[in-house]
């Protein structure tokens, strides 16, 4: 497997902050996970990435059993590797799964959150 170059500064983009101003991911708690192995954590956050990109198209597409089942998938995982605003959008559709609004903000969240991956995995 090649080994990937790996930029473990935080990506500074005054474009993409959260509205929250905190990072997509927190990486003290992502440490915890991992116990702050660093080719772990860009696996878990690949992972992650994948994942929040399947439960975002099973929510789109899904009844409200699904919706719910996916959302709490993937709040589950956004809060292992400390993705709190996905986390937090996870939970609003378990609340109110067929809110469209909410539904969006959760695609943006997992975007912002996948960029910021991204970069650090260049």
């Amino acid at each position: 497997m090649a080994a990937l170059k790996i930029a473990f500064e935080t990506p500074d983009n005054p474009g993409s902050s959260s509205s929250s101003c905190r990072k997509p991911i927190d990486f003290a708690q992502l440490g915890r996970q991992t116990m702050g192995d660093k080719e772990l954590e860009i696996e878990v956050l690949q992972l992650f990435a994948r994942q929040a990109r399947q439960a975002v198209s099973e929510i789109a597409g899904g009844d409200a059993d699904r919706r719910i089942q996916a959302a709490h998938r993937l709040k589950g995982a956004a809060l292992a590797v400390g993705a709190a605003d996905v986390a937090e959008a996870a939970a609003a559709i378990e609340r109110k799964p067929a809110d469209a609004t909410i539904a969006g903000a959760l695609g943006a969240a997992v975007l912002e959150a996948e960029l910021f991956i991204l970069k650090l995995c260049r």
